[in-house]
Formats: structure tokens, C-alpha cells, sequence
């Protein structure tokens, strides 16, 4: 038999613009259906006179300090230096100042550079940063801090309160997206509950997702979504900020990477499941898809809206009227409600799984005895 795999039947938006590919090869891999809607894109400022503006400034008067803080937002600097012919005088004021590198990646960039950081967190994370260069006196000091789009809470609030000068390096410029369509597709199927998951890896990705939706006028309905039915998956602690702002419950890996963020979902959501013994086999409800007794068996959305009502309240009668209210589009005739129950019982492949009940409705049949295949 098929070895089941853990995203399988199981959809999953992702609202990355950067590295969206790699994310979504790996929840394919694992069987998930994937919906792709940037939430934003990256603009380089190669070309702008911002990040120009802020080199010079730091070429003519070298900080004591330079946090890097992103691994492709530090090759940029480099590589925008150099194409404005500033590449090795850049590198000879970082070569001379105290140089930290936020985590592993951005340690790598920096070496890749030909050059060496004077300490980096284990933690890959800005707050440990923050209480190192407290701890050591900023007070007089020059900061130069790379910014990358998101946003640093308190970061360089809290070194300008504790006397330092900081200038920003603003390497890139996140953008709501060219084509808005999929992202307004997103939204929708969040509404819809027709996603089961939605992964964020920036802040910025997750603000453009509830400005677009405000700017939709379906703010509310989301949130409402996402609080529930509709797991929110952040890569950090950073990138969950704009959605624990508004009380949305959001799960983040161990480790801020998109690996393990997979990792984390393939965890998530067959635990959300339910798994029910029914006519003495095992029903496990995933999004759109059921597992009987370990057996993948794809499900139509009408017999998916069906499956969920009866399992509400498994082993309860569920009149016609109410399972008619749950079918997607169906009208005021019951009729719909028979033939969506037989198309659901020739899906699931057990028609005894779904009970008739004469003149009342239908039922699941339930077993909670069954404690073989229950979900314990």
C-alpha cells in the first residue's frame, strides 16, 4: 500500500516572493498541494540613491560598528558598492570596524566577502545583538545597521536611547506585488477554509496579506479564518508579528529556517485531523482528502463539506436541512444532499461509513468502543 504522506490531502498557501520555489518544492515533495501568491516583492536599490547616500556617509565617516543582518541583503551592499566603483573602499572600512554578523548565513556572506565578523550570535537572533552591544556601552558610538525590509522592533530604538548614532543601511525595499490576482485568490480561499495552512517567512509578507485584505474590505472575515480553521505558520518570531498583533495564533519552528518550518507543518496539521473509528475502520479527515485505514482517498468538496457537518458531532443524527446549509451552492432542494451523500460514500469506499437515518437524516457510524482505531 502507499505510505501516506504527511501533507498529503492537506493544501497550503505560500506568500514568500523570495525563495517561494524551494519552499513549495519541499511541501509538494510531501505531498501537499501548494498555492502560490507572493505577498509582496523585492526591489533592489542597486540604482537607488538611498543606499548610495548611506555608503558615502559611512566611506566618509567609518562607524565603530556594523550589524549585518541578512545574508543576501549584505551581498547586495557589496555588490552595489561595487558597481558604483566603491567595492574595495567599502570592504577596507568594514575590514576596520567591528563587524557582527547576525547567524550562520549571514557569517558565510560576510566571509564570502573577504572578510571576518567579529562575533556572532548562536541564536541567529537580532535581540541577542541588541544585549551584546548594550552590555558592552553604545553610549558615542556610530552603528551602522542593515536593514532588510522588516521590521527590527525596538532594535534601533533602543541603541539611539542608549546614546548611539545609528544609520541604516537600507539594502532592498519590499513592494506589494506587480499582479495582486493570486494574492486575492489566497484571501479568498482562506475565507473559503478551502487552505489549510498559509506560510509566512517576512513580516512584510504577512502585513501586504492583511492590507490587501483590508484594502478588500474582507479584513475581518480572514482574521476570523485565521484565529481558527486555518493554521498560520511563521518562519520566526519577527515574521509573526503583524498577525499576533491582531491575536492570530501562529506556530513557528525551533529553528528560523524554511526547513524545519516544513518540518513543523508535516507535524501540525495531520495533528489537527481528526481521526474517527467508523464501522470498524479508521477515518481520518484531512482538507481535502480522507485516509481510510491508511489509504489516501480524495474527496469532492461538496462531500468534504458533507463529512465535516457529520463529524461535528460524530454518531449524532444531522437533519437534510442542515447538511443542504453545508453543501457549497446547493440550493433549497434536499435532493442535493442524497446525491452528495452517495457520491461521499462511494469516495470513502464503505457505504455502511455513512448511516441513513429515515425521515431524521444521516449519521456517521460512529464507534467509540472501537478503541483499535479510535484516535485514543
Amino acid at each position: 500500500m502507499h505510505q501516506v504522506g504527511p501533507l498529503e490531502g492537506f493544501t497550503v498557501g505560500v506568500t514568500a516572493a523570495r525563495r517561494a520555489d524551494e519552499l513549495g518544492a519541499l511541501l509538494e515533495r510531501r505531498g501537499a498541494a501548494v498555492v502560490h501568491a507572493p505577498a509582496l516583492r523585492i526591489v533592489p536599490l542597486a540604482d537607488d540613491g538611498e543606499l548610495l547616500g548611506a555608503t558615502k556617509a559611512l566611506l566618509g565617516h567609518a562607524p565603530d560598528t556594523v550589524v549585518a543582518t541578512t545574508a543576501i541583503g549584505f551581498r547586495g551592499w557589496v555588490e552595489a558598492a561595487e558597481g558604483w566603483g566603491l567595492g574595495e573602499e567599502l570592504r577596507g572600512v568594514l575590514d576596520g570596524v567591528e563587524l557582527l554578523a547576525r547567524g550562520p548565513k549571514v557569517r558565510g556572506a560576510v566571509r564570502a566577502a573577504g572578510l571576518t565578523e567579529a562575533w556572532s550570535p548562536p541564536s541567529e537572533s537580532l535581540a541577542e545583538v541588541l544585549d551584546r552591544l548594550l552590555a558592552e556601552g553604545v553610549a558615542g558610538r556610530r552603528i551602522a545597521v542593515q536593514l532588510h525590509g522588516e521590521p527590527l522592533p525596538g532594535f534601533v530604538e533602543a541603541l539611539r536611547e542608549a546614546g548611539a548614532e545609528v544609520v541604516g543601511v537600507p539594502v532592498y525595499r519590499w513592494l506589494p506585488p506587480e499582479d495582486v490576482a493570486p494574492l486575492d485568490r489566497l484571501i479568498d480561499a482562506v475565507r473559503a477554509r478551502s487552505v489549510d495552512a498559509v506560510t509566512f517567512t517576512s513580516a512584510p509578507a504577512a502585513a501586504s496579506l492583511l492590507e490587501r485584505a483590508e484594502r478588500l474590505g474582507v479584513r475581518e472575515g480572514l482574521l476570523e479564518a485565521l484565529r481558527g480553521d486555518v493554521l498560520a505558520a511563521c518562519v520566526g518570531p519577527v515574521t509573526a508579528l503583524p498577525l499576533v498583533a491582531h491575536d492570530v495564533p501562529v506556530v513557528r519552528p525551533e529553528r528560523f529556517r524554511i526547513g524545519p518550518l516544513v518540518q513543523l507543518l508535516c507535524r501540525e496539521l495531520p495533528a489537527r485531523a481528526p481521526a474517527l473509528p467508523v464501522a470498524g475502520r479508521r477515518l481520518e479527515i484531512r482538507g481535502r482528502a480522507v485516509v481510510v485505514d491508511g489509504e489516501l482517498r480524495p474527496v469532492p468538496p461538496a462531500g468534504m463539506a458533507l463529512l465535516r457537518a457529520l463529524a461535528r458531532r460524530p454518531g449524532w443524527v444531522v437533519p437534510r436541512a442542515e447538511l443542504l446549509r453545508a453543501l457549497p451552492g446547493a440550493g433549497r432542494d434536499e435532493h442535493a444532499v442524497e446525491t452528495a451523500v452517495a457520491r461521499l460514500r462511494s469516495a470513502l469506499g464503505g457505504p455502511r461509513m455513512i448511516q441513513t437515518v429515515v425521515k431524521r437524516g444521516y449519521r456517521l457510524a460512529f464507534d467509540p468502543s472501537d478503541a483499535g482505531s479510535g484516535p485514543g
